[in-house]
């Protein structure tokens, strides 16, 4: 059976249309309620079920929050808000507080618009697929009754406030005295980095820090750099910081206004690691995506870089199956299992501010050891889709390719999910390899599959 209404990150679409709608909504909440003491009656002292819930800043969150908060009071259970929050916040509240569960209301990246419902379990991981399977039924069973869907008054949680930023806090030694600029896509980061960088000291310039319900990612954030590289180098900061709507991501500019992304953060706190000791098996989880200057740049430092598909979903799985300490992917979502169960944009923002404090070096000087190899992405559009082993002319295409890099290149060739397209993927030593060998590939598909119009 498969999933109507979970993605591979909860439940997502526009806000007020289902099925991010006030009904779906309830029907979450009550389903989580009644699955929570399902599985925990050991765990709840009578009348005291509690799931506590946190949202980024977009204009529909709060009656989103108040419509899943309805839902669990009809299953008997207690919301607790803490208002806005990162979701590596609520992940962190909810396995370390007594809930039996956390919902966190964020689309992530994604246009103000949208917005989306995330479950996390007691354990701080997101819901495995069976658990949602089961949720899922008890929200349609639900959705059936034609039962009105009322919504429950939340006041914040002030005894929630300083949980999580204490906790960043505790992570690191010290001060950070730095000048750096920090751009909170006027998301979920506002309430939180603001707290933990005074903390730590550092001289902060922030942009991307005034939501107004509308303007989260709104060019600004992890996806769009330009604003602030541009500050980065007109007050020669030592360093920018970035994170998406709901901070479970960081990307980085240089003071020389260089882009770091995940791959070179993976590099720099893998190598520190090991260094210190606590890289579990020499190991580091990417996925297919990821650089072939990270493979060996970590290569030369004897640390062995795993691949899975994209998505943190699967990277987590493979950090837990060979108990990596560190794994994420590009875009900065990187998982530090030993503090956290998710990707955390602040704590990787730490990491890499504590690596820059202990080396002395600027960060432009610690990735110079990581050389990213020419990468291209085409998109082509075909007309059906058939299984790649099936294409001779593509197969043969790809290993001549292969061969010609003699391992200092790398393809991939996969159809998307949910589009009409093969994507092709080349990395090699220049732009013209690069350039000739997406081409040829790209040729061969149309010619098998049809260019779709």
């Amino acid at each position: 059976m498969s999933r109507q209404l979970f993605g591979t990150d909860g439940i997502r679409g526009v806000a007020g249309e289902p099925p991010m709608d006030a009904r779906t909504a309830h029907a979450l909440g009550y389903a989580l309620g009644t699955w929570a003491q399902e599985v925990h009656p050991e765990d709840i002292p009578a009348g005291m079920a509690e799931v506590v819930i946190g949202m980024d800043t977009r204009e529909s969150g709060p009656w989103l929050a108040e419509q899943v908060a309805g839902g669990l009071a009809r299953a008997g259970v207690k919301a607790r808000f803490a208002g806005i929050i990162t979701t590596p916040g609520v992940a962190y509240l909810t396995r370390t507080g007594p809930f039996l569960a956390g919902v966190m209301i964020s689309a992530s990246h994604n246009p103000y618009e949208d917005n989306g419902l995330k479950a996390i379990s007691h354990s701080g991981y997101k819901l495995p697929d069976q658990v949602e399977l089961h949720i899922e039924s008890l929200m349609m069973e639900w959705l059936a009754s034609g039962q009105a869907a009322e919504a429950q008054t939340l006041q914040v949680d002030a005894s929630l406030d300083n949980l999580y930023t204490d906790y960043l806090a505790s992570t690191v030694t010290g001060h950070f005295p730095m000048k750096i600029v920090v751009d909170c896509a006027n998301g979920a980061a506002t309430e939180v980095a603001p707290r933990l960088f005074k903390r730590l000291g550092a001289q902060v310039d922030w942009i991307g820090h005034q939501p107004n319900g509308r303007n989260i990612n709104l060019d600004c954030g992890s996806l769009h750099l330009d604003s602030l590289r541009k500050r980065v180098l007109e007050t020669h900061a030592e360093l920018g910081i970035a994170f998406d709507g709901d901070a479970d991501r960081a990307l980085f500019v240089s003071g020389a206004g260089k882009i770091v992304d995940g791959d070179a953060v993976l590099f720099l706190t893998g190598v520190s690691l090991k260094q210190a000791g606590e890289l579990t098996g020499d190991v580091v989880v990417a996925t297919v995506m990821s650089n072939l200057g990270l493979e060996k740049a970590l290569g030369a430092y004897g640390i062995e870089m795993l691949r899975t598909p994209v998505g943190d979903k699967y990277v987590l799985e493979e950090m837990l199956k060979r108990g990596a300490a560190i794994g994420g992917e590009q875009s900065g979502h990187v998982i530090f299992l030993k503090q956290a169960t998710t990707g955390d944009g602040l704590l990787t923002a730490l990491r890499v501010l504590e690596i820059i404090q202990k080396s002395g070096k600027t960060l432009d000087a610690l990735i110079e050891e990581i050389k990213t190899f020419p990468q291209k992405l085409v998109n082509v559009r075909v007309k059906t889709k058939r299984p790649l082993s099936d294409l001779s002319s593509v197969q043969a295409e790809i290993q001549a390719a292969e061969k010609a890099f003699a391992g200092s290149g790398r393809v991939l060739v996969r159809f998307s999910g949910t589009e009409p397209l093969a994507r092709v993927m080349i990395e090699a030593k220049t732009n013209e390899e690069v350039d000739e060998w997406t081409g040829r590939i790209a040729n061969a598909i149309r010619q098998e599959l049809g260019a779709a119009g």
